[in-house]
């Protein structure tokens, strides 16, 4: 077990995938960063999906870099020997084709959203998915992690909070800690964020959280039935 510390950088683009990371709590926005230094998040996960499963897929870089958002606690096990568990459990390998397809979807919807929807609804599709995923309303976000995860200037995300507070859907954002109203944001945020449920929810029925479980206990030690 380790601690999954707030803004914590887990890997970074460009490195090769030493572990795979198995949240147990917390949350991790996936980031691109451009050539000119700007960076946008492309998706979020939690303890219902891992940081690097797609190094299974061949050895390469990694095309992103993870952080840290809400802390937490996570297994971490060496990516060479998540590889060979991967190829002797289908147990393990179900699972993992299950969290690739979720995040492709996450890839997909979110380059389209990034595309075609006001950066104020992005901004409340985001603090509802990390709230989806921490499992309460009082979000451990500054402004500039929020500038990271949007793409947009912190003069931005100030006027955009200033607007979700006027709309009910913030409560109050002091010293790094934002509280929502989730059925206000949900009314400010754009469809991707249902969309986005429903395509984990058909991906992950309900006992996924088990299913997982039975194959990667809490002291991170990967079963091979």
């Amino acid at each position: 077990m380790i601690a999954l510390e707030q803004d914590a950088i887990l890997s970074r683009a460009g490195d090769d995938i030493q572990y795979v990371i198995f949240p147990h709590s917390g949350a991790i926005s996936l980031m691109i960063e451009m050539a000119d230094g700007h960076t946008v998040a492309t998706a979020a996960i939690g303890r219902e999906g891992a940081v690097g499963t797609l190094s299974v897929l061949g050895p390469s870089p990694s095309a992103i870099t993870a952080v840290v958002r809400a802390a937490g606690t996570a297994a971490r096990i060496p990516a060479s020997r998540f590889h060979t568990v991967f190829g002797r459990s289908p147990a393990i390998r179900s699972a993992v084709q299950s969290h690739i397809r979720a995040m492709l979807i996450q890839f997909q919807l979110g380059a389209a959203c990034n595309a075609l929807h006001p950066v104020q609804a992005r901004m409340a599709r985001w603090l509802l998915q990390l709230s989806d995923r921490v499992d309460h309303d009082v979000l451990p976000l500054t402004q500039q992690a929020l500038s990271q995860i949007l793409g947009v200037r912190r003069t931005t995300v100030t006027l955009l909070m200033r607007n979700l507070r006027a709309r009910g859907g913030i409560r109050s954002d002091r010293r790094g800690l934002i509280e929502i109203d989730r059925t206000r944001l949900a009314r400010a945020a754009c469809e991707c964020h249902r969309v986005m449920r429903l395509e984990a929810e058909e991906v992950f029925p309900a006992t996924s959280d088990r299913s997982r479980a039975a194959v990667l206990p809490e002291d991170g030690v990967l079963s091979l039935e």
